[in-house]
């Protein structure tokens, strides 16, 4: 049970950063979450996820710009 727990945990996402990153671009440009989960074969409970965990870097992107 705890290996399965573990691989889980350690399981490589499918898409890379750049891609992550892209695809929240794309959202805050006004693509709705619900059109781009469709788009990239995903739940929305994924796209939520790296919301929070790139949130502040997509902050800091869009200051620079």
């Amino acid at each position: 049970h705890n290996k399965k727990i573990k691989e889980f945990l350690h399981e490589k996402s499918r898409y890379a950063d750049a891609q992550i990153v892209n695809i929240l671009k794309q959202n805050q440009s006004g693509i709705s979450v619900a059109e781009l989960c469709r788009e990239y074969a995903m739940s929305q409970a994924i796209f939520y996820k790296w919301r929070s965990k790139y949130g502040e870097m997509l902050m800091f992107l869009r200051l620079k710009d």
